[in-house]
């Protein structure tokens, strides 16, 4: 009787850290997202410091994913995506023009839609929207219309091309 008991115990402690792990792996890549849509937030509302305070967040979360924590397509994903993302990061936080930093947002959205494509960053939907002006595109954690493009100047003015599930 206490040989099945112990049995049953190992095993309900090796799903337990086996779902914790994949939590916990999956949850390396879902930190890129918050700074992300922070950097979108502050870019809506025009601020070019906060812009590059939330990019500063961004390159600690991309410089903070743990490679081996995760699995293989996801690492393989980060691992085609990671100099990019830091790339443009970096140069939003250096800057404080708000015209560069929405420059190098439109490539950081580009390479964001990417990895949201090939690893589920959020249980959330994330919405591809797209900006007819600028010809540009942006990630949101929303369907409303929220332009970091042109911030207030034309707040509204865009569209959700593709929901991520």
């Amino acid at each position: 009787m206490k040989m099945k008991f112990l049995i049953a115990a190992f095993f309900s402690i090796a799903i337990t850290q086996f779902s914790f792990a994949q939590n916990s792996a999956k949850n390396q890549l879902a930190q890129l997202l918050s700074p992300y849509y922070g950097i979108k937030d502050a870019l809506v509302g025009s601020d070019a410091t906060v812009t590059a305070a939330k990019a500063v967040d961004l390159v600690k979360a991309i410089d903070g994913v743990d490679m081996k924590a995760l699995s293989e397509a996801d690492h393989n994903a980060f691992m085609n995506l990671q100099e990019k993302l830091a790339f443009d990061a970096k140069h939003i936080s250096e800057s404080k023009d708000i015209a560069h930093q929405r420059e190098h947002f439109a490539s950081l959205s580009n390479n964001m839609f990417k990895m949201a494509k090939a690893a589920k960053l959020s249980t959330d939907p994330v919405y591809q929207q797209y900006c007819p002006m600028k010809k540009m595109y942006w990630l949101s954690s929303e369907a409303a219309i929220k332009n970091p493009y042109y911030g207030k100047m034309m707040l509204t003015c865009g569209s959700v091309t593709e929901t991520i599930k």
